[in-house]
């Protein structure tokens, strides 16, 4: 059977994934910090470390323990927002943290003298202000945030690993989406109120830049593309995007749409608090590689995966 080795399986990607490969019968292994040690989202049948990508004694004995065929990088801080308030402890978990899991990763292949198979997700924030548009696997790499600069880190060792001899793929992910997205982060916020403001007949939500342009796309398939990369015969790079880019009002526009509200400009204020120190250009991939190499395809388009979030939160408000 199998093993692999997920970081963070229990936010929104390591939980789909977790359930994904506990579907296809391979021995499931998560890293947890203390405070997730029961998650809701992580399927039955996975096996749970506690650990914290900063403590590389702690991190090298789990991957030593569970000796994995396969790992997946999906731990660390996730908020851009939060990295300009903690950038040092952002570049450790994210950047360092990383960097160690790869080192283990490389000692426990030589030692048992099989392959260890390793995807780091990287992300699209590594392209900062990009030299070009659409981005690919050769833009260069120049971040503009904190957490674009830690995993801009992480996606450099991954080469450096690669050259190795450790099969690291670095899948640079585009904004993925769900309802198990916190709402936190902007996209559930705008669907939980627009589905609070249907339900409740009024409101208001504060928001930040409106012409914000992002590539959004249906997280479960960035999950599949992840797995694609960690069984494909060689470790690359790879760019993971829907290949589309919509703004912020347009994913405002439609969540409210989906609630059933016609006029969202009466239900929303823009608050200057919410404005990034920096903000990305326009973020918008070429996935053509992946397509190719992969054969991945994403499965859900960018108001379909808007009308799913919404049509959950207003679940939850009808239960």
């Amino acid at each position: 059977m199998a093993v692999a080795l997920v970081t963070g399986i229990a936010g929104q990607d390591g939980s789909y994934l977790a359930q994904r490969l506990v579907d296809e019968g391979l021995e499931v292994h998560g890293l947890v910090l203390a405070r997730d040690r029961t998650p809701d989202q992580v399927p039955a049948g996975a096996h749970l470390h506690e650990a914290d990508l900063r403590d590389t004694v702690s991190l090298a004995s789990v991957v030593r323990d569970v000796a994995p065929d396969e790992i997946y990088n999906l731990g660390g801080i996730s908020s851009v927002a939060y990295s300009w308030e903690h950038p040092v402890a952002t570049g450790a978990v994210n950047g360092l943290g990383a960097a160690a899991l790869f080192e283990e990763a490389w000692r426990v292949q030589e030692y048992l003298g099989r392959p260890v198979r390793v995807v780091q997700a990287s992300s699209a924030e590594v392209f900062g202000t990009p030299d070009r548009t659409p981005q690919d696997e050769d833009t260069a790499v120049r971040p503009v945030s904190p957490y674009g600069a830690a995993k801009a880190y992480a996606h450099h060792m991954a080469g450096v690993f690669r050259s190795r001899g450790l099969g690291v793929s670095s899948c640079v992910l585009y904004n993925h989406e769900s309802p198990r997205r916190p709402t936190s982060f902007v996209t559930r916020k705008i669907t939980a109120a627009a589905a609070r403001i249907a339900h409740d007949g009024g409101g208001t939500i504060a928001l930040g830049n409106l012409s914000a342009s992002r590539d959004w796309g249906w997280a479960p398939d960035y999950v599949d593309a992840m797995v694609r990369a960690a069984r494909h015969p060689t470790a690359e790079d790879f760019v993971v995007a829907s290949g589309e880019s919509h703004s912020v009002e347009e994913f405002v526009a439609a969540a409210f749409t989906a609630a059933g509200i016609d006029d969202w400009r009466a239900h929303v204020a823009v608050d200057e608090r919410f404005f990034r120190p920096v903000d990305t250009a326009q973020q918008v991939g070429d996935p053509r590689k992946a397509q190719e190499l992969l054969g991945w395809r994403r499965t859900v388009g960018f108001d379909e995966l808007v009308t799913r979030m919404v049509q959950h939160d207003r679940r939850l408000l009808a239960a």
